[in-house]
């Protein structure tokens, strides 16, 4: 009976693996990136959620969310929402000299 009842209490502190979310993409992403903490992926959902309701309301220039992208990259495919997070949100970011030079030229 011992055993039993210390069995029951062993698994109540212990939390099961969760399983990868194999259809989620975003979730898989950060899955992978914060290879499977909780309390990363936690605070990765956080800034994502964070920035895409502050892209979404600020409307940023398209050349600052790619530039962001890039920033914010681990891999090809894998981002890192609390870095694109802060960089979406940096004042001091500036345009790529390429974008600066083509709007100072004449199309005649």
């Amino acid at each position: 009976m011992k055993r039993v009842a210390l069995a029951i209490v062993l698994l109540a502190f212990f939390r099961p693996a969760v399983a990868a979310p194999l259809h989620d993409a975003v979730a898989l992403n950060i899955g992978l990136n914060c290879q499977w903490q909780v309390r990363c992926i936690e605070q990765q959902r956080k800034a994502m959620n964070r920035a895409l309701s502050y892209v979404s309301k600020k409307r940023p220039a398209a050349w600052r969310i790619h530039q962001c992208n890039r920033n914010a990259a681990r891999k090809r495919y894998r981002v890192d929402w609390i870095g694109f997070d802060n960089c979406i949100r940096n004042a001091a970011l500036r345009a790529p000299r390429a974008m600066i030079l083509k709007r100072g030229r004449k199309i005649a």
